[in-house]
């Protein structure tokens, strides 16, 4: 890997080097790992890099071609899941799964009636709720953009063996469960010492 300056310099794999971002080994334990453990590990790193930069591009441009912001694509996801599921979706279901307030909600939904994406009606047995729903030519349009996405990335799952798929799996919750480690808390602990 070049990340000697030079004309191979290669900033974005030096970003995951841990050889160049912690070259006093003070954060990163590479015990037992020689340069050609840590290259690949490095690989990984610019190759879940990379997936996430496409899947943001992809997000971004299913946004562009609904002509919605990223909270309101969630919320059709979650409106359109509902009703496969043959569930009734709710302001209150969507407000919990979004993270947001019934206020912002309340504002999302506006929105989104406003450009013909939902529907909001009496819920049939809580008089107090309402019913959301997809219009059928949103879930049409998410269903060929989206939707073809989601098969696509289905299909790559699928070509991997049981065995693969289970590396795979363990692998993507370890790193989740990352975010519960303290980093943020010690970062904001250094930055205020």
């Amino acid at each position: 890997m070049a990340v000697d300056g030079g004309p191979g310099h290669d900033i974005r794999g030096a970003m995951h080097d841990p050889r160049v971002f912690d070259a006093a080994g003070e954060l990163v334990d590479r015990t037992g790992l020689d340069d050609d453990d840590v290259d690949q590990v490095v690989r990984l790193m610019q190759s879940l890099r990379g997936w996430h930069d496409a899947a943001r591009r992809m997000s971004e441009a299913s946004s562009r071609y609904m002509k919605l912001n990223e909270t309101d694509m969630r919320a059709l996801r979650f409106l359109i899941a509902a009703r496969n599921q043959g569930e009734i979706a709710t302001p209150g279901a969507l407000s919990d799964y979004l993270g947001i307030s019934s206020a912002s909600t309340t504002k999302l939904l506006d929105r989104l009636e406003r450009g013909g994406h939902i529907v909001r009606a009496p819920h049939p047995s809580d008089r107090r709720a309402l019913a959301i729903t997809v219009t059928d030519e949103t879930r049409a349009v998410a269903r060929e953009s989206v939707g073809r996405l989601h098969a696509r990335r289905f299909a790559v799952a699928a070509a991997l063996s049981p065995e693969e798929r289970e590396v795979v799996i363990r692998f993507l919750d370890a790193l989740s469960a990352t975010e519960g480690d303290g980093g943020h808390e010690a970062a904001h602990e250094a930055a205020n010492d």
